[in-house]
């Protein structure tokens, strides 16, 4: 089973993709040897560090209900120097 989920798009991973930085939605159980060697086999690329960060569920209102966001755990994949995952980076 894979320990990534999905490739996290959002303005501020644009930002990073021009740096060589990918972030990842990985299983909250991941580590992060599991999640480089995940990169490597799908993506075909070296992978030169990976940060994890566990993020908590924020309290959110909507009317009178109030519920909970789910919790999770990203991962900042940087790749060696001159590498690029295709689908993800935007063109520069």
């Amino acid at each position: 089973m894979s320990v990534l989920i999905k490739p996290i798009i959002s303005e501020k991973a644009g930002l990073l993709a021009n740096q060589g930085k990918y972030v990842f939605e990985v299983l909250k159980s991941a580590n992060v040897s599991e999640v480089k060697k995940e990169i490597e086999k799908v993506y075909k690329v070296e992978v030169a560090s990976v940060n994890t960060i566990s993020l908590k569920g924020k309290v959110r209102r909507r009317g009178r209900q109030i519920g909970k966001t789910r919790r999770r755990k990203k991962a900042v994949v940087t790749l060696v120097p001159g590498q690029i995952i295709a689908g993800l980076s935007e063109p520069s």
